[in-house]
């Protein structure tokens, strides 16, 4: 039996039917789809959706933005949901690549719809048609090629048969994930085709938990007994895996401590006996001082990226040894590793059963424990207020946010200075709770990935930390926020300018040039006043609720406020840049000028050289 349907209305009614299952526990795979119209679409898909109620439609008002949002709640889902994102053919596909690079970057699954070309060329060129000399089967569209994980281009309409199944399983693959791309000719889209019955019946893909073989866990067991000094590095992984309970049991039967990649942060709550927060560059003292002195480092789910590893300088142990717990065997063997290949949750329990009655001496305890006090001392100081009178610094915001929140709240960012006091400073309380894209860190992130994640799970208040560089990058979700009341909170913060960047600049000897939001000077440069810029006016005209707060006091009653209301909401406010946050307790490799006139960037070449000379590989 066949049904004729249109390329866009078959690929739709796929979609509808497609389910992921994980420990007996069933959910659509792909939950709607998000989009934005043009001639590249707008026949083929954007019919395709009229039709098709099983598919709901969303609005988005940025193609870069409609993949964070989809990213956001795949990420709230444990990878198992997500959304797909159609675009036309042009600017609307190319605004697609850098979401793309996001989600492949992080291992979190999208599934993209461009427009394309037409397939039976009946004028070259089209509007907006890319015209290659050398190859007439190229589109604008092969620049999401090395951001996706599974590319095709469905030149006929009976190539879908096969390659949409084809995409669902590497969406589904715990190990492969990331961004799929199926690209769709813009006359393909609206071309008709008898389809099997059979493309659409309901299918439901299993995400296994691969169990890591024996010799494997007995070969990590056998290292693990051998370390005096162990540190256990947890990253995303642990998340995805559902492994945060397995992790608990591990470090607890054990006695090892436990450090945070920014995606794995939440594994362990803040205040457990194990915890000592987060690891490497932004990470926190008690974290890199025991990492320096380890060795040996379990990594659980982790890629080991520069900042985890503070760009190789992190392990200073000559005999440092590593166990790598991963779903991918590319990253299991980093760093020369003992390599466990399976999944976290499985790895971890068969870990922990084979080293019943091994653990870490009095001792370690006491020290790394004794490391973790003293850092919630400077946590505890970097939150407190002194006059509630007062103009907030940045760590105090987040002192205030964390008495606003409860321990299933969501916080969410991306960029800036916000992620590295994060990092270091936020009291995670619940696995969920701590959510900064650190991947690919892309400003623009945060306000449509808020809106993923309160699409994903609707019982959580949801916070958005922005700087105003962030915010001027894609604040137009929150016309999609409006339209469709999804509640989320904005809290846009005026830093006037890259005040992450602004340091950094200053670091490496570049004076904070073209870092700040100013006025030009006689000169030319930008030293002038500040620009007049009125961010929380822009929030407004856009729709959302705004509170703005210039003091410790009126932050906290803006912040409850918002939480408390009952459609978005941004709170705006100005922080006072002259209390910063505790600096980092690793190096991070930013390459300085080797020759240079001015004597700041000689000094900071002279340190960069000292800071090189501890990177090492690790073989």
């Amino acid at each position: 039996m066949t049904v004729r349907l249109t390329v866009a209305q078959a690929l739709l009614r796929f979609l509808a039917n497609q389910y992921t299952e994980r420990d007996g526990v069933r959910q659509r795979l792909i939950a709607g789809c998000w989009g934005i119209f043009g001639h590249g679409n707008v026949g083929g898909v954007g019919q395709a959706l009229l039709e098709t109620p099983d598919m709901p439609y969303l609005q988005g008002r940025n193609e870069q933005a409609m993949v964070h949002a989809a990213v956001g709640y795949a990420r709230q889902t444990d990878r198992l949901s997500t959304y797909a994102v159609t675009t036309s053919i042009g600017p609307g596909a190319t605004n697609l690549t850098t979401g793309a690079a996001l989600a492949t970057v992080n291992r979190l699954p999208v599934l993209l719809l461009p427009g394309d070309v037409f397939a039976t060329r009946p004028a070259d060129p089209v509007l907006q048609q890319l015209e290659s000399p050398h190859g007439a089967d190229v589109s604008v569209n092969d620049c999401l090629r090395p951001v996706s994980r599974y590319f095709d281009r469905i030149w006929r309409p009976e190539a879908l048969i096969s390659s949409a199944p084809r995409a669902m399983r590497v969406l589904t693959d715990p190990a492969e994930t990331g961004a799929v791309t199926l690209a769709l000719p813009q006359d393909v889209q609206a071309e008709a085709y008898d389809w099997p019955e059979a493309l659409f019946a309901e299918r439901v893909w299993r995400v296994d938990r691969p169990v890591p073989d024996a010799e494997s866990i007995a070969s990590a067991a056998e290292v693990i007994r051998a370390a005096r000094r162990p540190l256990l590095i947890a990253g995303g992984g642990v998340h995805y895996s559902g492994a945060e309970e397995a992790l608990r049991e591990f470090v607890e039967s054990t006695g090892i401590p436990v450090s945070e990649t920014q995606a794995g942060r939440g594994s362990l709550r803040y205040d457990h006996p194990n915890q000592l927060g987060a690891i490497g560059h932004t990470g926190t003292s008690a974290a890199d001082d025991i990492a320096r002195a380890a060795d040996l480092i379990i990594g659980v789910g982790t890629r080991y990226s520069d900042f985890t590893t503070a760009s190789s300088t992190q392990f200073g142990n000559e005999h440092v040894r590593f166990v790598n717990l991963n779903i991918t065997a590319f990253d299991a063997h980093k760093q020369a590793a003992t390599a466990v290949t399976g999944d976290a949750r499985a790895a971890l329990t068969a870990l922990t059963e084979v080293l019943t009655g091994a653990g870490v001496d009095d001792e370690y305890r006491h020290e790394y424990r004794a490391g973790a006090d003293r850092w919630a001392e400077i946590v505890a100081e970097a939150y407190r207020v002194g006059d509630g009178g007062a103009r907030p610094s940045q760590a105090q915001l987040l002192g205030v946010l964390d008495e606003v929140v409860d321990d299933r709240d969501v916080v969410i960012n991306a960029a800036g200075s916000l992620p590295g006091d994060l990092h270091k400073l936020w009291r995670a309380r619940e696995r969920k709770q701590y959510h900064v894209e650190y991947g690919y860190s892309c400003m623009g992130y945060e306000i449509p990935a808020a809106l993923g994640v309160r699409m994903a799970d609707g019982s959580r208040e949801v916070f958005a930390l922005v700087g105003d560089g962030t915010y001027l990058m894609m604040p137009t979700e929150l016309v999609t926020a409006v339209q469709e009341n999804i509640k989320i909170v904005v809290v846009l913060v005026q830093n006037h300018g890259y005040a992450s960047i602004g340091g950094l600049s200053e670091t490496v000897g570049a004076e904070r040039f073209g870092t700040e939001y100013r006025f030009r000077r006689a000169d030319r440069t930008f030293t002038g006043e500040p620009l007049p810029v009125d961010l929380a006016a822009n929030a407004e005209s856009l729709g959302v609720d705004v509170l703005r707060a210039s003091t410790v006091d009126e932050l906290r009653e803006a912040l409850s406020a918002a939480r408390a209301a009952d459609r978005p909401a941004a709170v705006y406010v100005e922080i006072d840049p002259s209390i910063e946050a505790p600096g980092p307790n690793a190096w991070w490799d930013v390459p300085v000028a080797q020759v240079s006139s001015r004597e700041s960037a000689q000094l900071a070449r002279k340190q960069y050289e000292s800071h090189r000379e501890g990177q090492r590989h690790h073989l």
